[in-house]
């Protein structure tokens, strides 16, 4: 059974900057497109940035420049450097393998999520 494990979320002022890391555990499958969702209060999880196992991109307008996706494959980890945080960033960030590069389409069941809160 495939268990996603997020973490490296907090609490941070408009401007800072956030390293989220995704450890994928029981998976014989292809890690092939991971990807970083998220999720805001009130609102549907949207998927916000993806990689290929080739180092193929993908960024959702709203945090291109800001945000930066990448992997270690040998290790089944999964990162989110995001830098110049701001407020409309707040939400819980997930982690999950897409069956199509910059198309939602989640393959696992969700992990816990980590919390990231931006707010002076």
């Amino acid at each position: 059974q495939v268990q996603l494990v997020e973490s490296g979320g907090g609490s941070v002022q408009p401007g800072g900057s956030l390293r989220l890391s995704c450890a994928v555990s029981g998976s014989r499958r292809s890690t092939a497109i991971m990807s970083w969702y998220r999720q805001a209060p009130g609102k549907q999880r949207e998927l916000v940035a993806s990689i290929t196992s080739g180092g193929r991109l993908f960024y959702v307008d709203s945090v291109k420049g800001r945000f930066t996706i990448s992997r270690d494959n040998g290790q089944k980890t999964v990162y989110l450097q995001m830098n110049n945080l701001k407020p409309e960033d707040t939400a819980v960030y997930y982690c999950n393998r897409d069956l199509w590069l910059g198309v939602s389409s989640p393959q696992w069941a969700w992990g816990q999520g980590t919390q990231v809160t931006v707010s002076s």
